[in-house]
């Protein structure tokens, strides 16, 4: 019997998730996380603009956000104000952001 599209596309969804966080141990070889769950995107991005403030530029930040829109608005925020999404991880009830931050902000 073959597995329905959807499923097979979770399937290879979560081999890939299940690969990257194998190989970083769990997380993305940032020099920070912050965990910021379900929070809404507008209140996402304030709270990701207030914490990367004091870092210095270079500083590379792992995100976990999970708000439906944060695969748009996040890399988004970041060609704003010049920082650069260096990869994105999703599996189920997980995805995560790795973050350079740039010059400022």
């Amino acid at each position: 019997m073959d597995t329905p599209f959807h499923l097979q596309r979770t399937r290879d969804q979560l081999k890939v998730w299940l690969a990257v966080m194998a190989e970083t141990n769990g997380h993305l070889e940032s020099d920070v996380f912050y965990d910021f769950g379900e929070m809404s995107c507008g209140d996402l991005l304030i709270a990701l603009l207030k914490a990367m403030r004091p870092l210095p530029p270079g500083a590379l930040v792992e995100v976990r956000a999970l708000d439906p829109g944060a695969p748009v608005d996040i890399p988004a925020w970041c060609r704003m104000v010049g920082h650069e999404l260096l990869r994105r991880a999703s599996g189920p009830d997980n995805v995560h952001y790795l973050i350079r931050k740039g010059g400022t902000s």
